[in-house]
């Protein structure tokens, strides 16, 4: 409205949880604590395919708390676009670091106790996306006839570009704390979408709405990040701590972070362009792959973003 003063635009808004994080008052997920609290950790595979054919303890497990697979009450998955991927890897590793064994100690030092053999029967993983028989995704823009706007053009550019896997890198590591309580969970965590860990941890655990809490505490960086993979650390907390029935939180270091979660998709983008001498663009025809690695998490969203933008 004419006259109306602006609340907004023009001035210097504060961020609601500015004071809070400049003044030290924050609590992020590693600041948090509960009484009882086990501290979690995983272990992974080392190759990139194949069959699991043993896994052996070579350490005292007295006092830890261990989940595989089969301790999982609900479904084996983690539940988003597509069900394709598992929370544990149960007989199949498809990626390198793939989770496969879960633990849990009171004390955290006492994690790096775990031994902890995978034998394995090793495939062939397939590493090159053009080689892939499988697309989770196929989608296509057209727009007027392409061969009429590159006959129109006085001069056609062509090339092919690549990049590699992006790491967010994020200044807090992926973390949560699964709580056991009212006959649920209740999961707070560092993370950007709570609705999909929601939805994930009630696929995972068999439970109602109403027996899954989420709580997203400050998060300290996602960028995309922590869209989708905090629904796998979720349910391996959650797994641990309602087989525990005492409260558990799983912290990765840099190196974990790093080495197991999901990064920004590598591409191989092919340019055809058309133009005049006088700069007026008569066609473009522009062809992406995307690299959406073993499992579909967030690929058709990250996909569908490359094709409009281009």
């Amino acid at each position: 409205m004419p006259g109306r003063p602006l609340r907004a635009v023009g001035k210097n808004v504060r961020r609601k949880e500015g004071h809070r994080k400049v003044t030290g008052q924050a609590q992020y997920v590693d600041d948090l604590s509960f009484p009882g609290m086990l501290h979690g950790m995983t272990v992974r595979s080392t190759i990139p395919c194949g069959v699991i054919t043993a896994i052996t303890h070579e350490f005292d497990s007295a006092g830890f708390v261990c989940a595989t697979a089969a301790d999982i009450p609900g479904a084996n998955v983690v539940a988003l676009i597509e069900g394709d991927q598992p929370c544990l890897a149960d007989g199949v590793v498809r990626h390198l670091a793939e989770p496969v064994v879960l633990f849990a100690h009171a004390d955290r030092e006492r994690l790096l106790d775990v031994r902890v053999r995978i034998e394995y029967r090793s495939a062939t993983p397939v590493l090159d996306p053009t080689q892939s028989t499988h697309s989770f995704k196929d989608i296509a823009i057209d727009k007027g006839d392409i061969e009429v706007g590159f006959a129109a053009a006085d001069l056609v550019l062509e090339g092919e570009y690549r990049s590699g896997h992006q790491e967010q890198l994020y200044i807090e590591p992926n973390g949560v704390i699964a709580v056991p309580e009212q006959g649920g969970v209740t999961v707070y965590g560092s993370l950007q979408c709570p609705y999909y860990v929601h939805r994930a941890l009630k696929v995972a655990l068999g439970l109602p709405d109403d027996r899954v809490r989420v709580v997203q505490a400050e998060t300290g960086g996602g960028f995309g990040g922590k869209e989708e993979y905090p629904s796998v650390l979720a349910c391996h907390a959650a797994l641990l701590a309602l087989k525990a029935q005492r409260p558990v939180k799983m912290i990765y270091d840099r190196v974990e972070d790093m080495l197991a979660t999901t990064k920004r998709h590598p591409a191989i983008v092919r340019h055809r362009t058309g133009v005049t001498r006088d700069g007026q663009l008569t066609a473009m025809e522009i062809d992406i792959v995307m690299d959406g690695g073993a499992y579909c998490t967030l690929s058709p969203v990250v996909l569908s973003r490359g094709i409009i933008h281009t």
